[in-house]
């Protein structure tokens, strides 16, 4: 009896193939292409919330909301075995946002780098994935986080926006699943 793939590795599969074989008019034909074709194989498994846990992203119970304008992170989860990786298989965090069913599904990656010099008036270590160069530097975004830059890859939801923007306006947070406000 022949086995089928499940259908989020056939939709995987097809996102390679499509994005290797016959790329968009105007799409990065080269090195940009062949590395998201790798993120997509890479995170495929991914999809199911428990292959993530076991591969170490640790999970954020808060959804993460934009607060300068619309879109959202979702919920991030983080694996800091993997902050300053610049291997387009092995992002530093994975986003993912509730499906609806008690659920969640992913949306998208994130590589960390650390800026060398912790300076956040200098860039001159910038770096680069899929073409594309990292947001940054910025400040750590809790206590003891190092300044760092930051690629944000809208892998398996749109972005309206741009593919590699930080915030999704596509992606919502439901209420009462943001981080409460700390009194000031």
């Amino acid at each position: 009896m022949a086995r089928s793939l499940p259908p989020v590795l056939t939709i995987a599969a097809s996102l390679t193939l499509a994005l290797v074989a016959a790329p968009a008019a105007g799409a990065d034909t080269g090195r940009g292409a062949a590395a998201r074709a790798i993120t997509y194989e890479a995170t495929a498994r991914f999809h199911q919330h428990a292959n993530a846990v076991e591969a170490g992203y640790v999970p954020d119970k808060y959804c993460v909301v934009n607060k300068q304008g619309p879109g959202a992170l979702g919920y991030p989860h983080f694996n800091h075995e993997l902050d300053n990786s610049l291997d387009p298989a092995k992002p530093t965090a994975l986003f993912y946002e509730d499906d609806g069913h008690g659920g969640k599904r992913l949306v998208g990656v994130q590589w960390m780098v650390y800026d060398r010099d912790q300076n956040l008036a200098t860039d001159d270590d910038r770096p680069s994935l899929f073409g594309t160069p990292f947001k940054g530097p910025a400040r750590g975004h809790y206590p003891g986080q190092p300044v760092h830059y930051a690629l944000h890859l809208w892998l398996w939801k749109k972005n309206p926006l741009g593919t590699f923007e930080t915030y999704n306006p596509r992606v919502i947070c439901r209420p009462g699943t943001t981080r409460p406000t700390q009194p000031t």
